[in-house]
């Protein structure tokens, strides 16, 4: 059975129920993405004004970091409907015919893993995205006729953790692509101590620190792990979180000093000890630690890179002189070119 990794940005079950909770209902309320978010409060306000459905909209960025929470924003800035689904659960067209032609005027259609739509699929939602209008192929063979059925006006939103993978035709349809960045610190604390406040958790400025140090710049993690440590503190505590509990609680879960599970350090460990610190191809990764490629490039790499632990070159993946010192390993040429342990 997989491990559960609770410092992994992808969505699970569990945090349906915190997310429900804890998701911010207004753009006033979203804390971060600065950037993207002035840029869709301008959209946003032009599109009331003119009375028009906003423009199809492509969110991108590693998972965790609010692109959910931000579709549904946006639905409620515009005061209309908003339908969610994902690119998997769309198997035929019929499907994607059945979603669109429920919308209602000016709905927001809010597809996650956009990237992963069927091309059959993906060829229908072309004319939808650009005429509002669906062309249905009726019978088969000589006889067959192309059926035009129109479609209300509606606001595409799509979600993707690999842009790259999105075909040309698809890009080119959305008016507005933003790209989501890791949370900084200042952020994260901020998100935290909002979290704390509405699950009616006490939390020190300390433990806000020692937590957002180790949620990997998502926010989805920081929630999840404040669960955790809410659990410890009721358990093991007087129900306060305080840094004695975070320490313990995080200790326990065995999550280190940058946010680092056990993946993510034998990863690391595999690339130095194996590789002789690289560079090294991320199919030979892949096979040492025994974790399919896709994974580790969209879920472990994008922090390891974005902390400073790994490079990524055209030669291969190559563990960083902070990655050593922080699995307490000598870099390689400090120490007659051997990799030892530092005691």
């Amino acid at each position: 059975m997989e491990e559960e990794r609770i410092v992994s940005g992808e969505f699970t079950n569990f945090d349906e129920e915190i997310e429900k909770s804890l998701r911010p209902k207004r753009l006033n309320e979203y804390i971060g993405q600065k950037n993207v978010t002035d840029n869709l409060k301008v959209f946003i306000d032009a599109a009331l004004m003119r009375k028009e459905p906003l423009d199809h909209v492509l969110f991108y960025g590693p998972p965790g970091l609010g692109k959910t929470t931000l579709a549904g924003i946006i639905a409620s800035e515009l005061g209309v409907g908003f339908r969610v689904t994902s690119g998997p659960a769309i198997e035929r067209a019929g499907d994607l015919a059945a979603i669109l032609t429920n919308l209602s005027d000016g709905d927001v259609l809010f597809i996650d893993e956009i990237h992963r739509l069927h091309r059959s699929v993906e060829e229908i939602l072309y004319s939808a995205m650009e005429d509002f209008a669906l062309d249905i192929i009726i019978g088969k063979g000589p006889s067959a006729r192309t059926l035009r059925v129109d479609l209300n006006k509606f606001t595409l939103i799509g979600a993707t953790t690999r842009a790259g993978s999105l075909t040309a035709p698809l890009r080119d349809r959305f008016g507005v692509i933003s790209k989501f960045e890791m949370y900084t610190k200042d952020e994260l604390k901020q998100i935290i101590e909002r979290s704390a406040r509405l699950m009616q958790v006490d939390i020190d400025e300390e433990s806000l620190d020692e937590l957002a140090l180790r949620s990997r710049g998502t926010p989805r993690i920081a929630n999840r792990l404040l669960r955790r440590i809410r659990d410890f503190s009721q358990v093991k505590g007087d129900g306060r979180i305080n840094k004695e509990i975070t320490q313990t609680s995080l200790d326990a879960l065995r999550i280190d000093k940058l946010g680092l599970e056990n993946l993510d350090r034998e990863i690391l460990l595999t690339i130095m000890t194996k590789f002789k610190g690289g560079p090294v191809g991320i199919d030979a990764i892949s096979a040492a630690v025994g974790e399919e490629r896709v994974t580790i490039e969209d879920v472990y790499e994008p922090y390891l890179i974005q902390a400073g632990l790994l490079h990524r070159t055209q030669k291969g993946r190559i563990a960083s002189d902070l990655a050593y010192h922080h699995l307490g390993l000598s870099v390689p040429g400090e120490n007659g070119d051997q990799i030892s342990m530092i005691k």
